[in-house]
């Protein structure tokens, strides 16, 4: 009798994650980072990222470490602590971020000249903008 109850309560549990997955199929998963560029410093911080990050992001997805990465900017601004700047980055699954560490340190290394210069810019970033937050998201496809 306690098996059976324990069989029926697991099966409960299960149930909302079973039934969820009827409803879509899974996409790529996307990390999404919200940053507030400092007044006076989105010039400064947008060829930052032209300079420095898009170099590695394109090798990134041409040698397929990403699938594809994107930049919002936000048009309208709730409150004076909001974000400015979206950057979103593709990935095919999960597996796709085994070793992604690794793999960045040497694009780095290739791409900006070492761990001093990354450095150098990401103290220089520091003082025009703030990391609002990073989050993982799963994408769905509706069925």
């Amino acid at each position: 009798m306690k098996t059976l109850f324990r069989l029926v309560a697991f099966l409960l549990l299960l149930a909302p994650a079973v039934l969820a997955q009827e409803h879509y199929t899974e996409g790529p998963i996307w990390r999404v980072s919200l940053i507030r560029v400092k007044p006076t410093q989105m010039d400064a911080y947008l060829t930052s990222l032209r300079q420095s990050s898009k170099p590695i992001l394109e090798e990134q997805k041409k040698n397929g470490t990403i699938m594809d990465y994107k930049l919002f900017l936000k048009e309208t601004k709730n409150n004076p602590e909001d974000w400015d700047v979206c950057l979103a980055i593709e990935y095919k699954n999960h597996a796709a971020m085994d070793g992604l560490a690794a793999k960045g340190e040497m694009l780095r290394d290739k791409i900006l000249g070492g761990k001093q210069p990354a450095q150098q810019l990401s103290e220089k970033r520091a003082e025009i903008r703030e990391l609002i937050s990073s989050e993982l998201l799963q994408e769905i496809i509706l069925k």
